[in-house]
């Protein structure tokens, strides 16, 4: 079940991470992995930023990949400007 559980959250954090930045998205399936790997990214950061975040088991985990997802759509953003 936590796999599924990571998966919507990915989902939607690729989704609103592709709305905030705005022509910087690779569609809804690249969002959605944009923003599992945002999860992952967004923990590692805010860990060792030591930055705990609340909110249960869908706000917390959501901001996380959200912010990751959101860093790696701004740095693909840069390297697409960069070819």
């Amino acid at each position: 079940m936590e796999v599924v559980w990571s998966l919507l959250i990915g989902g939607a954090a690729g989704w609103l991470a592709g709305l905030i930045m705005k022509g910087k998205g690779f569609g809804i399936l690249g969002n959605i992995i944009i923003g599992i790997i945002g999860g992952i990214l967004g923990g590692f950061l805010f860990g060792q930023l030591g930055i705990e975040i609340g909110g249960g088991e869908f706000v917390g985990p959501l901001v996380m990949s959200l912010v990751g997802a959101v860093v790696i759509l701004f740095l693909a953003g840069l390297i697409r400007k960069g070819k």
